[in-house]
């Protein structure tokens, strides 16, 4: 099997970071190319103006340039391993299935992305978006655990 575009999604974490070093490995092994992706959640009721008519707010922007600065981060992490890598920040309700909708239009063959290992209760209030990949994407995702 070889892998030509590799998606890596990040939150801002450190945990989401861990991603970085097997997203490397593999990427020059396959000299695949590398989007890392970040999702800005879009809640209905406070970003209606924005979804519906495009019409920004103070928080959106405030959200968006704090998105930025961690794809900006996560790019200098690859860089600093001699991986070039576009970055994208996405939009919408659910962190999976807006990854999800990037893997058909990026045609990603390969999904690494971090997990923050939690498990019982705080994983049932939390949600775990890595799970969530595995049954949504038609790609292998490759979880990369970080205690």
């Amino acid at each position: 099997m070889t892998f030509q575009n590799i998606l890596v999604p990040v939150d801002g974490s450190e945990t989401s970071l861990a991603a970085v070093p097997e997203a490397v490995e593999i990427a020059k092994k396959f000299n695949a190319h590398v989007t890392v992706v970040q999702v800005m959640t879009l809640d209905p009721y406070i970003a209606n103006e924005y979804m519906v008519h495009g019409q920004s707010n103070q928080l959106i922007e405030r959200a968006r340039n704090y998105i930025l600065d961690n794809l900006a981060t996560a790019k200098a992490k690859f860089k600093e391993q001699g991986v070039d890598v576009e970055v994208k920040l996405l939009e919408g309700e659910n962190i999976a299935k807006a990854i999800a909708k990037a893997t058909e239009e990026l045609k990603t063959d390969l999904v690494i992305i971090s997990s923050h290992g939690r498990s019982g209760f705080k994983k049932l209030l939390i949600g775990s978006v890595a799970q969530s990949l595995l049954t949504t994407v038609n790609v292998p995702v490759l979880v990369v655990k970080h205690a």
